[in-house]
């Protein structure tokens, strides 16, 4: 008579969790830094809407909506609001229009990596073409940065 294997040996099974278990051994770290990138890419999503309002007000001889030297902070005019953190228009020394784009990530609902108090903040010098150049003050570690942004700074 033959015999028919019914079913997995318990050495198949453990084999089969042993490679489960290597491969999100290897998965999770690298969803957790994709998450921290793309929640990273919203500063400059936002920058963006900034980036023209300075220019606009540099007609003007400042970097601000009110014609002011600091921030007026009224939403939409002198900083955006998003999901997960604020961009705010800031004074610079290091940029030539004097002007910077400043966004704090918020302290819940962001990446770990993003929104520790000593690693949430993304300041990008704004030049007089509006090209955004990596700020001296950028507390996000570069590996969650755009290449073009953290490059730039070298330069």
């Amino acid at each position: 008579m033959k015999s028919v294997q019914q079913g997995f040996t318990l050495i198949e099974l453990m084999i089969v969790v042993a490679i489960i278990g290597i491969l999100a051994a290897i998965a999770i770290p690298a969803y957790q830094n994709y998450i921290a990138r793309s929640q990273a890419s919203e500063a400059f999503t936002l920058a963006d809407g900034l980036k023209t309002e300075i220019l606009t007000n540099k007609q003007s001889g400042t970097c601000f909506k009110d014609g002011a030297e600091t921030a007026s902070e009224t939403a939409g005019v002198d900083n955006i609001v998003g999901k997960y953190g604020t961009a705010t228009i800031a004074t610079s020394t290091t940029a030539t229009t004097g002007c910077a784009i400043s966004y704090v990530f918020n302290s819940t609902g962001v990446s770990d990596k993003l929104s520790a108090a000593d690693a949430n903040t993304i300041v990008a010098d704004v030049s007089e073409n509006g090209v955004l150049t990596k700020g001296d003050t950028t507390t996000v570690d570069a590996a969650y940065l755009p290449q073009s942004f953290t490059a730039a700074a070298a330069e």
